[in-house]
């Protein structure tokens, strides 16, 4: 009898949604209510979907206070790596390019082109800097359909959870946890010139990792021209 086995919807992690999980439970109420539902996504929903992340996350997830750090990269640690490919900083370039993300934040370019290119469903953040808040997100979108590519759905673990249009939410004045997530993203992506130092990096530490044992999934052939991936 022949077995069918039903693909879990992919999940991309990224870097401020692992912040929120190590932080220590807050005493502002935004802030708690961001790490309660990242909780909840992060213990009862790995069943219905497959948590991804990549190198990129990881490069970021390394940084900043050592103990949280250590936090962070363990919890990480285990889940399906997506790999680094031209197509995806050929994508990153476009979004960068078309100022759908900003010039300084090449890594958060870095972490939609890679699940982009791998069809992941979702990507799950807190940064409503530069992924998650409503005008960002329909530039992204209109980027990723001009360059043949079906866009994933960037939201908060709250509205995946949810399973509805994430709503307007203002981002507080002071929430410590981002503040750190977005020095941590700032220090990093200073360091690189260009995208192609960013993705020479990050490929010199796959290499690294492969020789470690993990293992890193490539995505699938890039679009023809003039279609677009379902």
């Amino acid at each position: 009898m022949v077995q069918y086995t039903i693909e879990k919807p992919k999940v991309y992690i990224e870097t401020t949604v692992v912040s929120y999980l190590v932080a220590r439970p807050s005493n502002d109420v935004t802030v708690f209510d961001r790490q309660r539902s990242t909780q909840q996504l992060w213990e009862e929903y790995s069943d219905a979907f497959e948590f991804v992340t990549s190198e990129t996350v990881l490069s970021e997830a390394e940084r900043g206070d050592p103990r949280e750090a250590q936090r962070r990269t363990a919890l990480l640690d285990g889940l399906t790596e997506l790999r680094l490919s031209p197509e995806a900083t050929a994508l990153a370039h476009k979004l960068v390019d078309a100022g759908a993300v900003p010039m300084q934040s090449l890594s958060d370019a870095q972490h939609i082109a890679i699940a982009v290119v791998h069809k992941v469903e979702y990507l799950v953040s807190w940064n409503y800097k530069h992924i998650i808040n409503e005008t960002k997100r329909q530039h992204i979108k209109d980027v990723c359909l001009a360059a043949g590519y079906q866009p994933t759905t960037l939201c908060t673990p709250e509205a995946l959870m949810e399973e509805m249009q994430m709503k307007e939410h203002l981002e507080p004045q002071t929430d410590p946890i981002l503040e750190e997530c977005y020095r941590i993203k700032a220090e990093f992506s200073a360091q690189f010139n260009s995208l192609e130092e960013l993705y020479d990096y990050v490929k010199a530490r796959e290499k690294v990792g492969e020789a470690q044992g993990r293992i890193y999934i490539d995505p699938p052939p890039p679009p023809t021209k003039g279609s677009t991936q379902e």
